[in-house]
């Protein structure tokens, strides 16, 4: 038997559907816009920056994106050619890689990091109150531990 919605629960579904979608959309055009960057790219050098010395390997970066390793390797590529990450082979496994933030990919997110927060207290952070921040982040993580524990 379906359990169809009630009115107040589709107008809240729609309702966060399409602001998520409207609110990706716009951090993304922020963030390309003013730093010439997609933001997987960014999530990427944010994963690399916060790492020991600078370094993941290749497997972890999808694990942690939540993407394929072709998508990683893909992206990484980009990387490789913007100068911002290098490869290097994985000691302990012949066939692992992994990417590390070079000078300039540092440069780089340092460059981005103002911009994308800048854009996110904007459009985000700065239309909450104290108790609707609390309440997101309590949503967020009951979403997260469901989506990640089914999987």
């Amino acid at each position: 038997m379906t359990r169809w919605l009630t009115d107040d629960e589709q107008h809240t579904w729609r309702a966060f559907g399409l602001a998520m979608r409207l609110l990706t959309d716009r951090l993304e055009r922020d963030l390309q816009a003013a730093a010439g960057m997609p933001p997987t790219y960014y999530e990427l050098l944010v994963l690399l920056s916060e790492s020991p010395d600078r370094t993941m390997r290749m497997s972890e970066l999808a694990h942690w994106t939540n993407s394929k390793p072709s998508r990683i390797s893909h992206a990484i590529n980009k990387l490789e050619q913007a100068g911002w990450v290098r490869r290097e082979h994985y000691a302990g496994d012949r066939r692992g890689w992994l990417a590390v933030l070079t000078d300039e990919g540092k440069a780089a997110l340092e460059t981005a990091a103002p911009i994308h927060v800048e854009s996110v207290r904007t459009h985000l952070i700065d239309l909450l109150s104290p108790e609707q921040i609390r309440q997101l982040g309590d949503i967020s993580q009951t979403l997260l531990k469901h989506l990640t524990d089914t999987e």
